[in-house]
């Protein structure tokens, strides 16, 4: 028999790693209507086989997903993000996926900003840089961020938008002729 409380744990997880990536979607349509970034939700590589009789759909992933969320600043360098949610007081590290890592870094290696989104309890966000996020184990003695560990890569939240690239800082070269102001 399958443990009824377990499930409704990862049921709950679920529900709130879904709403935490709705309020990241809606951060990016914010940075796109200031003209700051295009980012965009990445879709699940999903294959659907058919519907039973309750109208449940059935099918499998084709391929493991890829981070998250990928785009563009307006300086012109990439983005590349994975969400991750948790109702813990810590972040497992192995909770990017082996396909996730490898995206991240090959990102990373073109010079994109890469970062892992980190929601506990969706009342706390926190962008941690790939390069912090790979090195946990060299930094904090253990393969997981505490609340504490995180604190310095805490996000602002402000009217219902998780402030996702505060702080982050444009490329040196002039973005006057780029596309820093309003999306058409």
């Amino acid at each position: 028999m399958p443990d009824r409380k377990r499930q409704m744990i990862g049921r709950r997880s679920k529900v709130s790693g879904e709403i935490f990536e709705r309020w990241l979607s809606n951060a990016c349509e914010f940075y796109l209507k200031k003209g700051w970034a295009h980012i965009e939700k990445t879709p699940e590589p999903f294959h659907i086989t058919g519907k039973d009789e309750r109208g449940m759909v059935r099918g499998y992933y084709e391929k493991k997903g890829q981070p998250d969320f990928k785009g563009i600043l307006c300086d012109g360098t990439g983005i590349m993000f994975e969400a991750k949610h948790t109702d813990s007081d810590r972040m497992k590290q192995n909770v990017v996926t082996e396909t996730q890592w490898k995206n991240l870094d090959i990102y990373e290696g073109f010079g994109a900003h890469c970062y892992v989104m980190v929601s506990i309890g969706l009342t706390k966000f926190y962008r941690v840089p790939w390069s912090v996020w790979k090195k946990m184990k060299e930094l904090y003695g253990h393969k997981f961020m505490t609340e504490q560990e995180l604190e310095p890569y805490k996000l602002q939240e402000r009217q219902c938008t998780i402030l996702i690239l505060e702080g982050m800082e444009l490329r040196n070269e002039s973005t006057e002729n780029r596309a820093c102001r309003k999306a058409p």
